[in-house]
Protein backbone atom coordinates (compact mmCIF):
# COMPACT_ATOMS: atom_id res chain seq x y z
CA UNK A 1 0.00 0.00 0.00
CA UNK A 2 1.64 3.35 -1.20
CA UNK A 3 2.50 6.05 1.46
CA UNK A 4 -0.33 8.30 0.26
CA UNK A 5 -3.20 5.97 1.52
CA UNK A 6 -1.83 5.62 4.95
CA UNK A 7 -3.42 7.19 7.67
CA UNK A 8 -0.60 9.55 9.62
CA UNK A 9 -0.93 6.48 12.94
CA UNK A 10 -0.32 3.91 9.86
CA UNK A 11 2.68 6.09 8.79
CA UNK A 12 4.09 6.56 11.96
CA UNK A 13 3.74 2.41 12.92
CA UNK A 14 5.32 1.76 9.53
CA UNK A 15 8.28 3.56 10.19
CA UNK A 16 8.72 2.36 13.55
CA UNK A 17 8.73 -1.06 12.29
CA UNK A 18 11.36 -0.85 9.71
CA UNK A 19 13.63 1.01 12.56
CA UNK A 20 13.09 -2.10 14.79
CA UNK A 21 13.97 -4.23 11.29
CA UNK A 22 17.19 -2.01 11.25
CA UNK A 23 18.12 -2.03 14.99
CA UNK A 24 17.85 -5.77 15.08
CA UNK A 25 19.75 -5.93 11.64
CA UNK A 26 22.65 -3.99 13.47
CA UNK A 27 22.45 -6.13 16.61
CA UNK A 28 22.90 -9.44 14.77
CA UNK A 29 25.71 -7.43 12.84
CA UNK A 30 27.14 -6.67 16.29
CA UNK A 31 26.83 -10.09 17.47
CA UNK A 32 28.59 -11.65 14.15
CA UNK A 33 31.23 -9.44 14.82
CA UNK A 34 31.69 -10.82 18.61
CA UNK A 35 31.36 -13.87 17.48
CA UNK A 36 34.26 -13.67 14.90
CA UNK A 37 36.26 -12.71 18.17
CA UNK A 38 34.88 -15.26 19.93
CA UNK A 39 37.16 -18.57 20.09
CA UNK A 40 39.92 -21.16 21.69
CA UNK A 41 42.21 -18.77 19.46
CA UNK A 42 41.52 -15.54 20.50
CA UNK A 43 41.63 -12.97 16.95
CA UNK A 44 42.10 -9.52 18.10
CA UNK A 45 38.99 -6.72 16.23
CA UNK A 46 42.10 -5.79 13.93
CA UNK A 47 43.17 -9.60 12.88
CA UNK A 48 39.63 -10.25 11.99
CA UNK A 49 39.35 -6.80 9.77
CA UNK A 50 43.24 -7.69 8.14
CA UNK A 51 42.36 -11.61 7.64
CA UNK A 52 38.65 -10.60 6.14
CA UNK A 53 40.85 -7.99 3.55
CA UNK A 54 43.25 -11.06 3.09
CA UNK A 55 45.59 -9.76 4.82
CA UNK A 56 45.73 -12.71 7.63
CA UNK A 57 48.64 -14.84 8.10
CA UNK A 58 47.66 -18.56 7.08
CA UNK A 59 46.56 -19.88 10.41
CA UNK A 60 44.10 -16.96 11.02
CA UNK A 61 42.52 -17.16 7.77
CA UNK A 62 42.30 -21.49 8.44
CA UNK A 63 40.84 -20.53 11.29
CA UNK A 64 38.09 -17.08 10.28
CA UNK A 65 37.14 -18.25 6.91
CA UNK A 66 37.03 -22.37 7.56
CA UNK A 67 35.98 -22.40 10.72
CA UNK A 68 34.22 -19.46 12.36
CA UNK A 69 32.67 -17.94 9.38
CA UNK A 70 30.71 -20.97 8.22
CA UNK A 71 29.22 -21.35 11.92
CA UNK A 72 28.21 -17.98 12.12
CA UNK A 73 26.35 -17.80 8.83
CA UNK A 74 24.74 -21.48 9.53
CA UNK A 75 24.10 -20.37 13.20
CA UNK A 76 21.97 -17.08 11.48
CA UNK A 77 19.98 -19.14 8.82
CA UNK A 78 19.16 -21.87 11.42
CA UNK A 79 17.68 -19.45 13.55
CA UNK A 80 15.54 -17.67 10.23
CA UNK A 81 14.42 -21.17 9.20
CA UNK A 82 13.36 -22.25 12.62
CA UNK A 83 11.62 -18.92 13.65
CA UNK A 84 9.49 -18.44 10.31
CA UNK A 85 8.42 -22.10 10.77
CA UNK A 86 7.10 -21.57 14.53
CA UNK A 87 5.38 -18.58 12.79
CA UNK A 88 3.92 -20.17 9.88
CA UNK A 89 3.17 -22.91 12.61
CA UNK A 90 1.24 -20.50 15.10
CA UNK A 91 -0.63 -18.48 11.96
CA UNK A 92 -2.19 -21.61 10.43
CA UNK A 93 -2.96 -23.33 14.26
CA UNK A 94 -4.24 -19.92 15.33
CA UNK A 95 -2.00 -21.54 18.71
CA UNK A 96 0.18 -19.37 20.76
CA UNK A 97 2.43 -22.19 21.91
CA UNK A 98 3.07 -23.79 18.09
CA UNK A 99 6.35 -24.62 17.79
CA UNK A 100 8.49 -27.01 15.48
CA UNK A 101 10.14 -28.40 18.24
CA UNK A 102 7.16 -28.86 20.92
CA UNK A 103 5.12 -30.35 18.37
CA UNK A 104 7.26 -32.92 17.48
CA UNK A 105 8.44 -32.05 13.97
CA UNK A 106 12.21 -31.60 14.88
CA UNK A 107 12.09 -34.90 16.92
CA UNK A 108 10.51 -36.42 13.10
CA UNK A 109 13.36 -34.59 11.13
CA UNK A 110 15.85 -36.26 13.55
CA UNK A 111 14.78 -39.36 13.60
CA UNK A 112 15.48 -39.78 9.92
CA UNK A 113 18.76 -38.31 9.94
CA UNK A 114 19.59 -40.45 12.86
CA UNK A 115 18.39 -43.74 10.87
CA UNK A 116 20.66 -42.76 8.14
CA UNK A 117 23.63 -41.82 9.93
CA UNK A 118 22.88 -45.14 11.74
CA UNK A 119 23.83 -47.68 8.88
CA UNK A 120 27.00 -45.64 7.96
CA UNK A 121 30.19 -46.81 9.73
CA UNK A 122 31.10 -43.15 9.86
CA UNK A 123 28.95 -39.60 9.89
CA UNK A 124 31.57 -38.34 7.12
CA UNK A 125 29.56 -40.58 4.80
CA UNK A 126 26.27 -39.39 5.03
CA UNK A 127 25.93 -37.14 1.78
CA UNK A 128 25.47 -33.48 2.98
CA UNK A 129 22.89 -32.70 0.56
CA UNK A 130 20.93 -35.65 1.17
CA UNK A 131 20.14 -34.49 5.00
CA UNK A 132 18.19 -31.63 4.63
CA UNK A 133 15.67 -34.16 1.94
CA UNK A 134 15.89 -37.03 4.85
CA UNK A 135 15.02 -34.49 7.07
CA UNK A 136 11.88 -33.28 5.37
CA UNK A 137 10.77 -36.66 4.72
CA UNK A 138 11.37 -37.09 8.29
CA UNK A 139 9.42 -34.11 9.90
CA UNK A 140 6.78 -34.06 6.82
CA UNK A 141 6.01 -37.83 8.35
CA UNK A 142 5.31 -36.54 11.44
CA UNK A 143 3.78 -33.41 10.47
CA UNK A 144 0.82 -35.37 8.78
CA UNK A 145 0.67 -38.04 12.06
CA UNK A 146 0.60 -35.73 14.56
CA UNK A 147 -2.71 -33.56 12.51
CA UNK A 148 -4.45 -36.74 11.81
CA UNK A 149 -4.49 -37.47 15.51
CA UNK A 150 -5.20 -34.25 16.71
CA UNK A 151 -7.71 -33.33 14.02
CA UNK A 152 -11.68 -34.25 14.88
CA UNK A 153 -14.52 -34.59 12.02
CA UNK A 154 -16.86 -32.35 13.75
CA UNK A 155 -14.03 -30.04 16.16
CA UNK A 156 -11.19 -29.39 13.73
CA UNK A 157 -8.06 -28.69 15.43
CA UNK A 158 -8.21 -27.87 19.28
CA UNK A 159 -4.57 -26.11 20.14
CA UNK A 160 -4.52 -28.18 23.02
CA UNK A 161 -5.01 -31.57 21.90
CA UNK A 162 -2.13 -30.15 18.73
CA UNK A 163 0.31 -29.72 21.49
CA UNK A 164 -0.22 -32.50 23.87
CA UNK A 165 -0.57 -35.01 20.46
CA UNK A 166 2.87 -33.46 19.48
CA UNK A 167 4.20 -33.56 22.85
CA UNK A 168 3.03 -37.25 23.11
CA UNK A 169 4.53 -38.12 19.18
CA UNK A 170 8.20 -36.37 20.19
CA UNK A 171 8.52 -38.47 23.62
CA UNK A 172 8.33 -41.68 21.27
CA UNK A 173 10.33 -40.54 19.00
CA UNK A 174 12.68 -39.68 21.04
CA UNK A 175 12.59 -42.83 23.11
CA UNK A 176 13.05 -44.37 19.44
CA UNK A 177 16.04 -42.61 19.01
CA UNK A 178 17.20 -43.89 22.17
CA UNK A 179 17.09 -47.44 21.30
CA UNK A 180 19.16 -46.34 18.11
CA UNK A 181 21.77 -45.23 19.71
CA UNK A 182 22.84 -48.96 21.34
CA UNK A 183 23.80 -49.99 17.52
CA UNK A 184 26.09 -46.84 17.22
CA UNK A 185 29.86 -47.00 16.96
CA UNK A 186 31.59 -44.67 20.07
CA UNK A 187 32.18 -42.12 17.28
CA UNK A 188 28.19 -42.06 15.79
CA UNK A 189 27.21 -42.52 19.54
CA UNK A 190 29.45 -38.91 20.58
CA UNK A 191 28.20 -37.28 17.12
CA UNK A 192 24.57 -38.19 18.07
CA UNK A 193 24.62 -37.24 21.18
CA UNK A 194 26.21 -33.36 20.41
CA UNK A 195 24.15 -33.33 17.40
CA UNK A 196 20.66 -34.04 19.64
CA UNK A 197 21.22 -31.43 22.07
CA UNK A 198 21.12 -29.00 19.39
CA UNK A 199 24.67 -27.93 18.38
CA UNK A 200 26.08 -25.77 15.57
CA UNK A 201 27.96 -29.34 14.19
CA UNK A 202 27.69 -28.74 10.20
CA UNK A 203 30.75 -25.74 10.81
CA UNK A 204 31.62 -26.10 6.96
CA UNK A 205 30.76 -24.28 3.64
CA UNK A 206 29.25 -27.22 2.52
CA UNK A 207 26.75 -27.07 5.35
CA UNK A 208 25.69 -23.59 4.58
CA UNK A 209 25.22 -24.38 0.46
CA UNK A 210 23.34 -27.54 1.84
CA UNK A 211 20.46 -25.32 3.36
CA UNK A 212 21.02 -22.01 1.52
CA UNK A 213 18.29 -23.47 -1.26
CA UNK A 214 15.74 -24.51 0.79
CA UNK A 215 15.83 -21.15 2.04
CA UNK A 216 16.24 -19.20 -1.06
CA UNK A 217 13.15 -21.08 -2.16
CA UNK A 218 10.71 -21.33 0.76
CA UNK A 219 11.18 -17.89 3.00
CA UNK A 220 10.04 -15.72 -0.01
CA UNK A 221 7.27 -18.38 -0.55
CA UNK A 222 5.89 -18.11 3.00
CA UNK A 223 6.53 -14.03 2.84
CA UNK A 224 4.37 -14.20 -0.30
CA UNK A 225 2.04 -15.57 1.82
CA UNK A 226 1.50 -12.90 4.56
CA UNK A 227 -1.88 -11.75 3.08
CA UNK A 228 -2.88 -15.08 3.65
CA UNK A 229 -1.63 -15.76 7.02
CA UNK A 230 -3.26 -12.39 7.94
CA UNK A 231 -6.68 -13.77 6.18
CA UNK A 232 -6.15 -17.27 8.12
CA UNK A 233 -6.03 -15.47 11.44
CA UNK A 234 -9.20 -13.46 11.13
CA UNK A 235 -11.18 -16.92 11.81
CA UNK A 236 -12.26 -19.68 9.19
CA UNK A 237 -15.81 -17.78 8.31
CA UNK A 238 -14.06 -14.97 7.97
CA UNK A 239 -11.65 -16.33 5.67
CA UNK A 240 -14.11 -18.61 3.65
CA UNK A 241 -15.96 -15.09 3.22
CA UNK A 242 -12.75 -13.22 1.72
CA UNK A 243 -12.45 -16.07 -0.57
CA UNK A 244 -9.45 -18.16 0.93
CA UNK A 245 -9.42 -21.54 0.12
CA UNK A 246 -8.17 -22.79 3.88
CA UNK A 247 -7.28 -26.22 3.34
CA UNK A 248 -5.08 -25.41 0.52
CA UNK A 249 -3.26 -22.16 2.18
CA UNK A 250 -3.17 -24.56 4.99
CA UNK A 251 -1.36 -27.89 3.37
CA UNK A 252 1.48 -25.30 1.44
CA UNK A 253 1.97 -23.26 3.93
CA UNK A 254 2.24 -26.06 6.37
CA UNK A 255 4.78 -28.29 3.87
CA UNK A 256 7.09 -24.77 3.88
CA UNK A 257 7.10 -25.22 7.58
CA UNK A 258 7.53 -28.85 7.65
CA UNK A 259 10.78 -27.77 4.72
CA UNK A 260 12.02 -25.16 6.99
CA UNK A 261 12.07 -26.73 10.29
CA UNK A 262 13.31 -30.17 8.49
CA UNK A 263 16.57 -28.24 6.81
CA UNK A 264 17.87 -26.66 9.91
CA UNK A 265 17.51 -30.12 12.59
CA UNK A 266 19.62 -31.75 9.71
CA UNK A 267 22.69 -29.62 10.29
CA UNK A 268 21.79 -27.92 13.77
CA UNK A 269 20.56 -30.71 15.44
CA UNK A 270 17.42 -30.39 17.92
CA UNK A 271 17.47 -26.37 18.81
CA UNK A 272 14.15 -25.96 20.54
CA UNK A 273 12.27 -23.42 21.63
CA UNK A 274 12.97 -20.77 19.06
CA UNK A 275 10.17 -21.20 16.69
CA UNK A 276 8.43 -20.19 20.29
CA UNK A 277 9.96 -17.30 21.50
CA UNK A 278 11.14 -15.51 17.88
CA UNK A 279 7.96 -14.96 16.62
CA UNK A 280 6.23 -13.72 20.38
CA UNK A 281 8.46 -11.35 20.52
CA UNK A 282 8.10 -10.24 17.10
CA UNK A 283 4.13 -9.76 17.40
CA UNK A 284 5.04 -7.41 20.73
CA UNK A 285 7.43 -5.47 18.43
CA UNK A 286 5.94 -5.02 15.45
CA UNK A 287 1.87 -6.45 15.88
CA UNK A 288 0.24 -9.63 14.16
CA UNK A 289 0.79 -8.10 10.69
CA UNK A 290 2.88 -10.87 8.98
CA UNK A 291 4.34 -8.60 6.34
CA UNK A 292 6.68 -7.07 9.02
CA UNK A 293 6.12 -10.21 11.75
CA UNK A 294 7.96 -12.71 9.66
CA UNK A 295 11.42 -10.46 9.02
CA UNK A 296 11.13 -9.57 12.65
CA UNK A 297 10.88 -12.98 13.84
CA UNK A 298 13.48 -14.12 11.22
CA UNK A 299 15.77 -11.37 12.37
CA UNK A 300 15.17 -12.46 16.31
CA UNK A 301 15.81 -16.05 15.26
CA UNK A 302 18.68 -15.69 13.68
CA UNK A 303 20.20 -13.22 16.78
CA UNK A 304 18.85 -15.92 19.56
CA UNK A 305 20.88 -18.68 17.89
CA UNK A 306 23.56 -16.68 17.01
CA UNK A 307 24.09 -15.32 20.70
CA UNK A 308 23.54 -18.43 22.39
CA UNK A 309 26.10 -20.10 19.69
CA UNK A 310 28.60 -17.51 20.50
CA UNK A 311 28.05 -17.86 24.99
CA UNK A 312 28.30 -21.35 24.54
CA UNK A 313 31.71 -21.41 22.56
CA UNK A 314 33.11 -18.99 25.20
CA UNK A 315 31.47 -19.17 28.59
CA UNK A 316 33.71 -22.17 29.19
CA UNK A 317 35.95 -22.20 26.87
CA UNK A 318 38.04 -24.46 25.85
CA UNK A 319 34.70 -26.91 26.37
CA UNK A 320 31.43 -26.16 24.43
CA UNK A 321 27.72 -25.93 25.40
CA UNK A 322 25.60 -26.68 22.72
CA UNK A 323 23.11 -23.59 21.98
CA UNK A 324 20.42 -25.82 21.69
CA UNK A 325 21.15 -26.18 25.85
CA UNK A 326 21.61 -22.12 25.84
CA UNK A 327 18.39 -21.57 24.19
CA UNK A 328 16.58 -24.29 26.28
CA UNK A 329 17.70 -22.09 29.60
CA UNK A 330 15.59 -19.15 28.09
CA UNK A 331 12.83 -21.10 26.25
CA UNK A 332 11.39 -23.20 28.70
CA UNK A 333 10.47 -20.66 31.52
CA UNK A 334 9.76 -18.66 28.50
CA UNK A 335 6.87 -21.59 27.81
CA UNK A 336 5.52 -22.04 30.85
CA UNK A 337 5.01 -18.61 31.64
CA UNK A 338 3.02 -18.83 28.07
CA UNK A 339 1.47 -21.85 29.16
CA UNK A 340 0.30 -20.07 32.41
CA UNK A 341 -1.35 -17.05 30.23
CA UNK A 342 -3.12 -19.50 28.14
CA UNK A 343 -4.81 -21.55 30.92
CA UNK A 344 -6.01 -18.02 32.16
Amino acid sequence: MSNSFLTPNQQKAKKKNFLILGALALLIVITFVISMNTGVIQLTPMEVIRTLFGQGDTQQQLILFEFRLPRIVLAVLVGMSLAISGAILQGISKNALADPGILGINAGAGLAVMLYISFFPSTKAAPVYLLPVLAFVGSGITAILIYTLSYRRHEGISPMRLILTGIAVAAGISSAMIVLTLRLTPENYQFVATWLAGSIWGSSWRFVLSLLPWLLILLPFVYSKSRVLNVLNLGEITAVGLGASIERERRWLLAASVGLAGASVSVSGGIGFVGLIAPHLARQLVGAKHQFLLPTAALLGGLLVLMADTIGRSILEPSEIPAGIVVAVLGAPYFLYLLTRLKE
